[in-house]
């Protein structure tokens, strides 16, 4: 590998492995994208409705729904907002904190997700899943599995 002050340039094969992960992730988060718009949502609304429909009570303190999100306090504040406006979830208080509140799903967003997952399933099968093998599935887990650790590590950090 060439350096030039103190940059390791990435090799050919290790640039076209880069940019096809660029266009893998792109590409595939778009299709998802595109097949949840025909149930009104968004990659972001669906992250949100899985996250409380997993959650006991189906609710989580807003705080920990931006964190498991990925998203700024006040961006998943919007994003609530407009959930709530479509009836998907509800704000409620939080008693042993007043300054924290919760999201929660409501008996339509429950529905929603219900309606909503064997499509986004299918979807994920159909573009990502099924062009896959046995073998190169579990090869690309085991290779994606230390990287997902180092960025949740370096998350913590930040």
């Amino acid at each position: 590998m060439d350096t030039e002050n103190g940059t390791r340039w990435l090799s050919d094969e290790e640039q076209r492995t880069w940019r096809t992960h660029l266009d893998v992730s792109r590409l595939l988060m778009h299709q998802l994208e595109r097949d949840l718009q025909p149930f009104g949502l968004t990659n972001n609304d669906y992250e949100i409705l899985v996250n409380l429909s997993e959650s006991k009570d189906h609710r989580m303190r807003m705080s920990d729904l931006a964190a498991a999100t990925l998203q700024s306090k006040s961006r998943l504040s919007h994003q609530i907002t407009r959930m709530e406006n479509a009836g998907l979830v509800r704000r409620e208080n939080c008693e042993s904190d007043r300054r924290g509140l919760f999201a929660v799903l409501t008996d339509q967003g429950w529905e929603t997700m219900r309606k909503v997952a064997p499509h986004h399933v299918a979807s994920v099968r159909e573009h990502f899943i099924d062009l896959l093998s046995g073998d190169e599935l579990k090869a690309l887990h085991t290779s994606l599995t230390p990287l997902a650790e180092h960025l949740r590590a370096a998350r913590g950090k930040g």
